[in-house]
């Protein structure tokens, strides 16, 4: 399919608006406002908050949940909702645990079966849901439950522990500043520029905002869903491998909070809940809006019971700002 038949595809289901007035009201501007308007509030009741230290760890707390809602990203695009991230980090995050493999060597193995482990639930998902036609929930749900249920039996309680060489070198700084963890998440977001231009990247956006459309156009449907669950997957894999990374040790219940925290992730970086509309750097920048809020709340004395309300209204908000803003931009264009 080509980018000029995704193109009529979005025009007709969004209207035509100046470029400059996309990217203003797109869900990864509005998403980054917010970030900085947190940011700034956190600096104000926080002295060290613009030290290299407390922005390294800012990085690191945000680095897993962002990755997987990276992935949750490209499923949710193609209009599906995958649950099974919950299932795959536990699983990874116990695989690092139990067989810890030390150096950058054991590292870049750790890394690879983390993925592998990502891409065969991805694989499981896409065949049930893509070939066998079921729904997405009711699968996802299941590969979940499965994956919980393993990683239970590799681990049976928190315990175990990472390499130390993952612990302390993928949660630190390069030559003193740049954190690792965001090198690391920088490369998931310049693999997606990439991808998103590829026909597959093309497609997913076809298939969310109309799949008969799509399927008049030439794309294969059954392919770009079956793509975007194993993309999904080996995201979820690197998530789990970074999350082990931040806590060095495991939990078979290590991937239970990301259930819910990623789709506000993607919902707050503006990717339409019904597909073909947002981007997985929006969805990066929402996780990281969350997980600053929580230091936000913490430093204003407010206590973590009330993270989650918080949590809630601030979604409920830039969504509708999200959605009203281009309305007001449109009604200052006319007049």
């Amino acid at each position: 399919m080509s980018v000029s038949a995704v193109g009529s595809l979005e025009g007709e289901r969004g209207g035509r608006r100046p470029g400059w007035v996309r990217a203003l009201t797109s869900g990864a501007a509005i998403v980054t406002l917010l970030y900085v308007v947190l940011y700034a509030l956190y600096a104000m009741w926080e002295p060290r908050a613009l030290s290299s230290y407390t922005f390294t760890n800012l990085i690191n707390n945000a680095a897993p949940l962002a990755i997987a809602a990276a992935g949750e990203t490209l499923v949710v695009l193609s209009r599906g909702f995958d649950l099974s991230v919950a299932g795959v980090v536990s699983l990874t995050n116990v695989f690092m645990a139990v067989k810890p493999m030390e150096g950058p060597g054991g590292a870049l193995l750790s890394l690879l079966g983390c993925c592998a482990i990502g891409a065969a639930v991805g694989t499981v998902n896409g065949w049930l849901v893509a070939v066998l036609r079921l729904q997405t929930i009711a699968a996802t749900l299941g590969t979940m439950i499965v994956c919980q249920g393993l990683a239970l039996v590799v681990l049976d309680a928190p315990g175990g522990m990472v390499a130390d060489w993952v612990s302390y070198e993928l949660t630190g700084t390069l030559f003193g500043v740049v954190p690792v963890a965001g090198l690391i998440v920088g490369a998931v977001a310049l693999a997606w520029l990439a991808f998103v231009r590829t026909n597959t990247g093309i497609g997913i956006y076809a298939v969310g905002a109309d799949e008969q459309a799509a399927m008049l156009s030439g794309v294969s449907v059954t392919r770009v869903r079956f793509a975007a669950f194993v993309g999904a997957g080996m995201l979820y894999g690197v998530a789990g491998f970074m999350l082990s990374a931040q806590t060095a040790t495991g939990n078979p219940n290590a991937g239970a909070p990301f259930l819910m925290l990623v789709f506000a992730a993607v919902a707050l970086g503006g990717t339409s809940l019904s597909g073909g509309r947002g981007g997985l750097i929006g969805s990066i920048v929402g996780a990281g809006c969350l997980m600053l809020l929580q230091k936000v709340l913490f430093s204003g004395g407010v206590s973590s019971f009330y993270t989650g309300i918080f949590q809630g209204f601030v979604l409920i908000l830039a969504i509708l700002f999200g959605r009203f803003m281009p309305r007001l931009f449109n009604a200052g264009a006319k007049k």
